[in-house]
């Protein structure tokens, strides 16, 4: 059997799911005793004593002994025909009153009309032998005084001990709460303070992501400090290179020169795949348009063909600008190194934020569009690597500057210009 309708209408929350958790079984518990209840006391109880005050009526009413109607406690009064209601009457939450009507109609001889104005009295209009009567008598012989203590009762404690439980059900949610949000920052490319707290089960989870949280900055630290090492090592004899060829002759040192541009150029590659997660800083309130607008105008300043397409929405996200700017440019880079245009687009919806960069290149077939997005991959068949160079970490770096927003970047195929499309989109 699927529950899937069931799932959908549930809470997506922890706390509106505890809540749910916690408020059924005392609402079912309370429902079910209320239904018992009615039925006991309500019903039968007070069928049980209305179905002797209508023996006793019956008794007291007897024409031959007018004494009864004084020693049975009952007030009887002569009336006439108009005294009589058109009908039974009985006030619309008065739910006892329906059994009381119903028993003494049933079981009183000669009975006209039954009348329940409040909680004291019970009117009864009778025929005896030609006369007319009103018998008046006692509410509480008919039915139980103060029904609905117990309801108000159980009501009352029902909802004290919710909020109670509540209360301290919340007390215990929101370490696990604070843990969850120390997690989606992290996953954010964010560092909150979380200090374990609560339940042994959640204190043993919170220092488990705390472990977890240490390793990871310390290989990502690990990492740049080796990528820095490495290229300050490399700089240090690619200098010396370019002063030694400097006093060759143009012909012998064109070559070479472009040889050691190249490994420059490498080297700051890997710098920046390096620099994506260590230099992450703190999300601020960025305008995307503004940002996008100047990396294009950079672009255009450098010497390529890139245009600015459209500007859809308005209003700041918090973004890491410098990080921001490299994956776009290095989107860029790829667009006018493997096509010969590039149109940027942005769109900024309540929701999410998306930069578009298309180029008219031979773009990427789908089948390789994961592979494209992996560290150090080069996809010759879809990228012509001798229309530029690289080592494969331009699509990668974007990639993991847009997870470190809590985005994603998603390649597809441009309609507009017939090449690659690359989305960068982060949730807002």
């Amino acid at each position: 059997m699927s529950f899937d309708w069931l799932k959908r209408t549930m809470p997506r929350g922890l706390y509106g799911r505890a809540f749910l958790i916690l408020i059924l079984p005392v609402v079912t518990l309370q429902l079910v005793v209320s239904v018992v209840f009615i039925q006991r006391h309500f019903e039968g109880v007070t069928r049980q004593m209305t179905s002797e005050i209508a023996r006793s009526l019956n008794v007291a009413m007897q024409p031959d002994d007018q004494i009864r109607p004084l020693s049975l406690d009952f007030e009887v009064i002569g009336v006439s025909e108009d005294g009589i209601p058109a009908g039974s009457d009985r006030r619309w939450y008065d739910f006892s009153a329906l059994v009381v009507i119903d028993e003494l109609m049933s079981r009183v001889r000669g009975i006209r009309q039954v009348v329940t104005p409040n909680d004291a009295d019970v009117f009864v209009f009778l025929e005896r032998d030609g006369e007319l009567y009103r018998v008046r008598f006692g509410r509480n012989r008919a039915s139980a005084s103060n029904p609905h203590q117990l309801l108000v009762n159980m009501i009352f404690f029902g909802v004290l001990m919710t909020t109670i439980a509540y209360l301290y059900l919340r007390n215990q949610l929101r370490p696990i709460t604070r843990l969850a949000d120390a997690a989606e920052a992290f996953g954010r490319g964010r560092h909150v303070a979380y200090t374990p707290a609560g339940a042994r089960e959640v204190r043993i989870a919170g220092h488990a992501f705390l472990d977890m949280r240490a390793r990871i900055e310390r290989q990502i630290e690990q990492r740049t400090m080796m990528l820095s090492g490495v290229s300050h090592d490399l700089r240090t004899p690619l200098t010396r290179m370019k002063l030694e060829l400097s006093m060759l002759s143009e012909e012998e040192r064109s070559a070479l020169e472009g040889d050691v541009t190249e490994m420059e150029r490498l080297i700051d590659a890997f710098l920046d795949f390096a620099r994506g997660d260590a230099e992450a800083g703190t999300a601020e309130p960025t305008d995307p348009a503004a940002l996008v607008r100047a990396i294009v105008d950079d672009q255009v300043r450098a010497g390529r063909d890139v245009q600015l397409a459209e500007v859809e929405g308005q209003g700041d996200v918090p973004l890491r600008s410098v990080s921001i700017r490299r994956a776009v440019e290095n989107l860029i880079g790829n667009a006018v190194r493997y096509g010969s245009r590039c149109e940027v687009s942005l769109r900024i919806t309540p929701n999410a934020l998306r930069i578009r960069v298309e180029d008219d290149g031979p773009g990427i077939r789908p089948e390789d569009r994961e592979e494209a997005v992996r560290p150090f991959v080069r996809l010759d068949p879809s990228r012509n690597q001798n229309r530029g160079s690289g080592v494969g970490l331009g699509l990668a770096i974007a990639a993991d500057i847009a997870r470190a927003h809590g985005g994603v970047l998603r390649l597809g195929a441009s309609e507009t210009l017939g090449g690659l499309r690359a989305d960068i989109v982060i949730g807002r």
